[in-house]
């Protein structure tokens, strides 16, 4: 799927950078690419990146699909062009990008909605989650409507073991009844860091590689 000649357009992982980076594959060797010095999209210079710089490259299929793959700097090589090595964690690797704007994966993760205002907090858990927002499952009970905002606690758990607490503000955009007793409350992040965005980013992508792991659709 990943051919030489391809571009790829590298973003920083865990960092509130919002620079992006266009690059030329030059050479494969196993899981190792070989790319020309990547250019700063804004600027249009070449960037130098540190070793064991983690990213996020994209590119795009002969298809017309678009995938994603997370990455890092695994050195530099000179030969007839100076180059950098990206590792490549092969095709079971890459994630097809959706058309909106994050990618939504569904899971079941525990969430804390306190209303701002009077309101007493309540739990939740997700119906599904991006960087961008997520649907929520609540009582019907839940003190909650359209145009409220509220803020989420989520329980992150990691590939790592680890399980990471976040706070999100987010704007109520829609309450729909899930099934009776039920609501599902579609909620859009607002104000959130970069570095947090790209937690969520990293767990969305863990999770999706665990749902194919399992063989089951993402």
């Amino acid at each position: 799927m990943l051919k030489i000649g391809d571009v790829l357009t590298l973003e920083h992982q865990f960092s509130n950078s919002s620079e992006r980076y266009k690059c030329k594959l030059v050479e494969r060797i196993g899981n190792d690419l070989y790319i020309d010095y990547p250019i700063n999209i804004g600027t249009g210079k070449t960037v130098y990146l540190l070793d064991r710089t983690p990213l996020r490259a994209v590119f795009a299929s002969g298809n017309g699909g678009q995938y994603y793959f997370q990455t890092e700097i695994k050195g530099r090589k000179k030969q007839g062009i100076p180059m950098l090595i990206l590792s490549f964690p092969g095709e079971e690797g890459l994630v097809k990008i959706q058309r909106r704007q994050y990618v939504r994966v569904e899971t079941s993760l525990d969430v804390s909605i306190q209303p701002f205002g009077d309101s007493a907090p309540f739990t939740a858990v997700t119906d599904d989650i991006s960087a961008g927002g997520a649907a929520i499952l609540a009582s019907q009970s839940a003190p909650i409507k359209p145009g409220m905002t509220v803020s989420c606690l989520f329980v992150l758990p990691m590939q790592n073991g680890e399980c990471e607490y976040k706070r999100f503000k987010g704007k109520v955009i829609r309450v729909n009844e899930a099934f009776p007793g039920m609501n599902r409350i579609s909620v859009q992040f607002v104000g959130a860091s970069g570095l947090d965005r790209q937690l969520l980013l990293r767990f969305c992508f863990e999770r999706q590689l665990e749902l194919r792991k399992k063989g089951l659709p993402v």
